[in-house]
């Protein structure tokens, strides 16, 4: 398991991720936009470094749902491998089955 402080960490910069993910995208594709001056295109990067850091998509960290395990995630399931094995060996996961049987 790990450390609830890290797990409630990572809730937060989800929390926060898709509460600024509109306008940090908006400002994003006006920075990147060449139709706009240059006048534009800098004050929309000016904005978006004064969004909180937290609400950056690559602060977060892909967690095990059930340990919160962050190494050997499985996106699919949301699972880490260990969790993942366990619950398709006890068949609490439809259409898993061991491939070697």
């Amino acid at each position: 398991m790990a450390k609830k402080s890290m797990v409630a960490r990572d809730v937060k910069r989800k929390k926060m991720m898709e509460k600024h993910l509109s306008r940090r995208n908006e400002l994003r594709s006006a920075s990147l936009d060449p139709k706009l001056s240059l006048e534009e295109r800098m004050a929309a990067r000016k904005e978006l470094f004064t969004l909180p850091k937290n609400s950056s998509p690559t602060r977060l960290r892909n967690r095990c749902s059930i340990t919160g395990r962050p190494r050997g995630y499985i996106r699919f399931f949301g699972l880490s491998r260990i969790a993942f094995r366990e619950m398709a060996l006890n068949g609490e996961l439809p259409g898993i089955r061991k491939g070697s049987l």
